[in-house]
């Protein structure tokens, strides 16, 4: 819940990073921070044995959350900003935020423009507003938000994580999720001897266009790629049975297609049998849109075989992105299975 509440937009990660790098200590044999900002990992494998070959392991999960920067300041002191990522704005009203300024951070409000909902009418109230037409109001005269804050700030919106239930809760599931099961599963690792060599990424810039592992791929030049991300788990009412994708709690989604990627056959079949095997609740998942950063490994230079792992997440893009304990438990056994 920690990593949740930890801000960072696309490149501005600097604190979800500098805890990956504190967790990561003792874990790995070697870590390294790119140009990016990508955290990368790495565990050596053990001494080949005769006729084995040793495969080249990238897992990547990405840091940066959903969010906003300052990119106009108007003569009455009110933000407006720039989207960093996909938002569905009837989320949006209302919000509490917090603009990242150089000397500190400042909370605020933010809202679309219009008339409250007394003195709108019908049609005024039917609206869906864009993103261009929400503000920030931080309580501060023009002149005193111009000496505070600078284009480029980053704003977030404001949630403290939070366990309902079997769910945990919060605002940037998306992808700490992933992050906490790439360090529990190196967690797990620790100390055990891998016959394949595995670096863990820990990206950036992934809601902008997975511009992380792009880069990291490229560099570390893996022989098989695993991305892991969250899903849509729309078992919720008003969707059909076939619209769900994924149903929270029951297991680790297996990625067969997304518009950004066809996970290989071959590696699907094989995480698929071993779930079976092993007894790890899984299922198997197809999503309409979206892309992860398996995409990005996957078309790294001549190509690698890569697949994703996937959290089934209900309320993806809003400050209560929902994941089930049990799922993300699944996530880790399945992993460190393979990896061993």
């Amino acid at each position: 819940m920690r990593l949740s509440d930890l801000p960072g937009v696309p490149g501005q990660e600097d604190a979800v990073r500098a805890l990956v790098l504190a967790e990561l200590d003792g874990m790995v044999d070697e870590v390294r921070v790119d140009a990016l900002g990508n955290v990368i990992a790495r565990r050596a494998p053990r001494k080949p044995r005769k006729g084995e070959v040793a495969e080249r392991v990238m897992i990547s999960a990405h840091m940066d959350e959903i969010g906003f920067l300052v990119r106009f300041i108007d003569d009455r002191g009110f933000v407006r900003v720039q989207a960093l990522g996909g938002f569905d704005t009837r989320n949006l009203f209302a919000r509490d935020v917090t603009v990242h300024a150089r000397g500190g951070a400042l909370p605020g409000i933010m809202t679309p423009g219009g008339k409250p909902v007394h003195i709108a009418t019908p049609e005024e109230r039917k609206k869906i507003p864009e993103v261009r037409e929400f503000f920030i109001d931080l309580g501060l005269s023009a002149d005193e938000v111009r000496a505070q804050v600078r284009v480029g700030d980053m704003v977030t919106l404001d949630q403290t994580a939070r366990q309902v239930g079997r769910l945990v809760c919060g605002k940037a599931m998306d992808d700490r999720a992933s992050v906490f099961l790439l360090l529990e599963t190196l967690r797990a690792l620790r100390g055990q001897e891998l016959r394949h060599e595995l670096i863990a990424v820990f990206s950036t810039q992934e809601e902008v266009g997975l511009r992380g592992a792009i880069t990291a791929a490229y560099g570390v030049q893996p022989t098989v790629g695993i991305g892991l991300d969250v899903t849509l788990a729309v078992d919720t009412p008003g969707v059909g049975p076939d619209e769900a994708v994924t149903h929270v709690g029951q297991g680790i989604g297996i990625k067969v297609f997304d518009s950004s990627m066809i996970s290989d056959r071959g590696l699907v079949d094989q995480f698929w049998d071993l779930a079976q095997e092993r007894g790890i609740p899984a299922q198997l998942e197809v999503l309409a849109l979206g892309g992860t950063d398996g995409a990005a490994i996957q078309r790294s230079r001549g190509g690698v075989p890569t697949l994703t792992l996937s959290l089934p997440t209900r309320y993806i893009h809003t400050v209560v992105e929902a994941v089930h304990v049990d799922d993300l438990r699944a996530g880790v056994d399945l992993l460190v299975a393979y990896l061993r």
